[in-house]
């Protein structure tokens, strides 16, 4: 079969490997359509924990059950499928555990044909969403959906501030707080995703490099109950200045940096909860996978590449200049 494969650092390339065989207890999903994540990237890049190679990259994929190993059902054979990437969650509602991991590495992923999975992480494609939109939903959507509503315990009619909006997790915290009848307002380096996210139901948004964005926003909108972050860096600080006595900052990424100072005043005078989420349990997957039927929510896809033409999906989520979801398709 053919898979994009990562040999070295920055070493990618379309390559014949052997089939999976599915171990006992697994299945084989022939892949329909994958999504990239930032996750790929830093893979590819060599700046993430735990690299190995050569290796196959991927969390996100929608696919067909080909065929199931020993001690599987085997009545998946044949049927739609969207894969959860959380591997070996645990018990624990409340984190993972230590042997927790994440499709697409140190497991190869979905940027192939055809992947070997547990059987326990497929779940029923969404029948309103098409493949490409399956395949987008994973990591992102069950990202989003944690930080937002478990970790977040956002509450209907509360005031919500999504920062960096563009990238697929903010987008779908976008997504699942206008749904969920929150009063939404986004941050943005770019007018025009600002403007694209109040068309998806954002009240307004705020460019993040304008020096006084954050005493803008307290004029205009007033402060935030909950406030969805990726970036963190020397931005933090606003978003403590932004957010409401007894606010909640929700946070699953660095990708700016850690913080150069705190103003520990603020937070603990004005009772701020900071809160870090990674990812989400089986619990959290299925909670919302529930909400996006329910609210028949559609993910945003930004672009479409075939598998032939996966170094040029690379570079344009390398470049950010997406607007929702990159999608591979592998097979039609």
């Amino acid at each position: 079969m053919r898979a994009l494969r990562l040999d070295a650092v920055n070493k990618l390339a379309l390559a014949e490997v052997p089939d999976p065989v599915p171990a006992p207890g697994e299945v084989v999903v022939a892949i329909r359509a994958a999504a990239l994540n930032h996750r790929d990237v830093w893979i590819k890049l060599g700046q993430y924990a735990g690299l190995k190679f050569p290796c196959t990259p991927g969390s996100d994929g929608a696919g067909i059950v080909a065929s199931v190993g020993p001690g599987a059902d085997a009545s998946w054979v044949g049927r739609e499928v969207i894969l959860y990437p959380a591997l070996d969650w645990g018990a624990n509602e409340h984190a993972q555990a230590a042997s927790f991991s994440i499709l697409g590495l140190p497991r190869d992923g979905t940027l192939a044909e055809r992947v070997a999975i547990p059987a326990g992480q497929l779940f029923p494609k969404p029948e309103h969403l098409t493949w490409q939109e399956a395949a987008a939903l994973p990591l992102a959507g069950l990202t989003a959906y944690r930080a937002l509503m478990v970790r977040g315990q956002l509450h209907t009619g509360e005031r919500v501030l999504i920062s960096g909006v563009g990238g697929g997790a903010a987008l779908f915290a976008l997504q699942f707080a206008v749904a969920h009848g929150a009063e939404v307002w986004v941050t943005s380096g770019s007018e025009e995703k600002i403007a694209k996210a109040v068309a998806l139901g954002a009240r307004g948004g705020f460019l993040y490099s304008k020096p006084g964005w954050a005493a803008e926003a307290a004029k205009v909108s007033g402060p935030f109950d909950v406030i969805v972050d990726s970036a963190g860096g020397p931005g933090f600080g606003d978003l403590i200045d932004v957010a409401a006595p007894g606010g909640r900052i929700v946070f699953f990424g660095a990708t700016r940096g850690n913080l150069p100072d705190l103003a520990l005043r603020k937070v603990f005078w004005r009772q701020i909860s900071l809160l870090g989420s990674t990812m989400g349990s089986a619990a959290d997957w299925s909670a919302m996978l529930c909400f996006v039927a329910l609210h028949r929510i559609k993910p945003v896809v930004s672009a479409v590449f075939p598998m032939t033409h996966g170094a040029a999906a690379f570079e344009l989520m390398e470049q950010g200049g997406q607007f929702g979801k990159i999608v591979l398709e592998i097979a039609r």
